[in-house]
């Protein structure tokens, strides 16, 4: 590939304390990894500063620029007064300055049909960007199982397999991955409790939680998994599916962003 149509993907990152002393923008070296050596693109890493004129991302701006953007997964959790939910635990972590920042970033996303990867909390904000509600603690649910990472040292046993997922047939992931059944990792705490208006449901957990949406009128490519298909992007053949729709897409994408000038600053 010309290095001129190497997709510009953007990364959500996210604000962190460093050993209580420094605030850094940090992204996972997962995910830029994935971005370079399986999309074949350019990383760009978005800061978590908020959207908007007065410090913020100027998303429009941002988006001129990109091919994609991939929704990462993070420790920290959606902050609650986004979906109308109750206040946070004490001890939960939290990352508004990247709620306010990826929030407005989705829904314009999907507007201008910029491909879109959402995975984990990346998947969990497209639902609150879009009206729905998350469940905080999915393991306090009744019925439901304990979906977070296993409590191993070992990266390849906390990126494991934990249980199967039921695909919609005849759905999105269907046709992308020609299966209705399939093997997943599970490393999260929140999940999806009402679904937002305009996403539907791709694939479930036994338990009945939402491990994959889609968005149907969208008018770009969108993908969003509650798993970690980053992991293994290049070993499982699921992850390797989705990987390449959205390389795909983004490549299209790059294509004819770059076949026409950027818009002039205004004059």
């Amino acid at each position: 590939m010309s290095p001129a149509l190497r997709p510009m993907i953007g990364i959500s990152a996210c604000r962190r304390s460093l050993n209580n002393i420094w605030t850094i923008h940090a992204v996972g070296d997962k995910y830029v990894q994935v971005v370079t050596d399986v999309i074949g693109g350019l990383p760009l890493i978005l800061p978590a500063v908020g959207a908007g004129d007065n410090g913020g991302l100027d998303t429009d701006r941002v988006l001129d620029m990109l091919d994609g953007v991939m929704l990462t997964g993070s420790p920290s959790n959606v902050e609650p007064s986004n979906y109308g939910g109750h206040p946070a635990r004490r001890g939960v972590a939290a990352d508004p300055a990247r709620d306010m920042t990826t929030l407005p970033l989705i829904r314009r996303a999907l507007e201008r049909a910029v491909p879109l990867f959402a995975i984990c909390r990346g998947f969990q904000e497209l639902n609150v960007a879009l009206g729905g509600t998350l469940h905080q603690h999915v393991e306090e649910v009744p019925g439901r199982m304990d979906h977070r990472a296993p409590k191993v040292e070992a990266f390849e046993a906390k990126i494991a397999p934990a249980h199967p997922i039921a695909i919609t047939p005849g759905g999105q992931l269907h046709k992308l991955l020609g299966c209705t059944e399939a093997d997943v990792n599970s490393l999260h705490g929140q999940g999806i409790d009402r679904l937002a208006p305009g996403l539907k449901i791709e694939a479930v957990a036994p338990d009945g939680q939402i491990e994959a949406v889609s968005v149907p009128d969208a008018p770009g490519f969108v993908c969003a998994v509650q798993w970690h298909p980053e992991a293994q992007a290049r070993e499982n053949p699921l992850s390797m599916k989705l990987f390449d729709a959205f390389t795909t897409a983004c490549r299209a994408r790059a294509a004819s962003r770059l076949a026409v000038p950027f818009r002039a600053a205004a004059e």
